[in-house]
Parts: C-alpha cells; sequence; structure tokens
C-alpha cells in the first residue's frame, strides 16, 4: 500500500504494539476488523505527508474472456506494483478483492465504503487493469 518496504513494516510493528499495549489493558475493540482498518489508516496518514504522483486518466478496456489466462502469466509482484499504483480508497478495494481472502460484506467494512462506491471502484479498476493486461500481453489477448 505504502510502496515502501521499510515504511510498511514499521507501521505493521507500529500496529502491532499498539494492539499489545490495548490488549494488556483490557481495551481491545469489538469490532472484527479493527486492526485492518487502524492498519490501513496508519498507511494512508503515512502517503499522505509523501510525494503524490499527479493524477492521470488510466486506459480502460472491456474484460475479455482470455484475462484469466493473462492474469496467470504475471508475477504476483506485477499484480501487487499496479494495484500499489492505484488512487486509495481504489487501492484498498483492489487489493482486497485480489487478495480473495475477504468477502464482498468484509471488504465493505474494512474498506469503508458503500456497495455501490465499491462496485464502482472494482469496476473502473479491472477495465483499467485489462487494458494494462493487453499493453504487456499483447499477443495473448488476440483469440
Amino acid at each position: 500500500m505504502l510502496g515502501d518496504p521499510r515504511k510498511a513494516q514499521e507501521i505493521f510493528e507500529t500496529t502491532l504494539r499498539e494492539a499489545a499495549l490495548r490488549a494488556a489493558h483490557g481495551e481491545l475493540p469489538n469490532q472484527r476488523f479493527w486492526i485492518f482498518r487502524d492498519a490501513r489508516w496508519r498507511c494512508l496518514e503515512a502517503s499522505e505527508t509523501d510525494l503524490q504522483a499527479e493524477p492521470l486518466q488510466l486506459e480502460e478496456r472491456d474484460i475479455t474472456s482470455a484475462a484469466s489466462s493473462q492474469i496467470a502469466q504475471l508475477d504476483s509482484t506485477q499484480l501487487a506494483i499496479w494495484i500499489s499504483a492505484a488512487p486509495d480508497p481504489q487501492r484498498t478495494a483492489l487489493a482486497l478483492f485480489y487478495l480473495d481472502e475477504f468477502d464482498y460484506r468484509e471488504i465493505l467494512e474494512l474498506a469503508e465504503l458503500k456497495l455501490s462506491e465499491l462496485s464502482r471502484l472494482l469496476a473502473l479498476g479491472r477495465r483499467q487493469f485489462q487494458a494494462w493486461l493487453d499493453a504487456m500481453l499483447p499477443e495473448k489477448t488476440k483469440v
């Protein structure tokens, strides 16, 4: 989410330290995903202090039947790099979606989004991702 492993490690450790202190004082929240949300907000706060890329209009393409085979050719690092370049909250929505560990209800709760907003962000991100796939793997898109 940050694009900097050192900062990510620092935020991870700070979040766990805070959770341990809360647990020691019996102050852990009852919310199911509070630690994810806390770590996300810490990452957002850290990224606001860094230089931000200028927003740009990304090309979009309709999702093709070849998308699954294109994604299978990618290294997981390539997918992570592409997702990390997206603006938040789209970055959070895409990361949680492609982790394939959370259902839509959980993604809505973690990302603090409404269903319509999540749907829009995922659809836009997938169309932009398809354009990127077509650019990266052009010979594989011709069926």
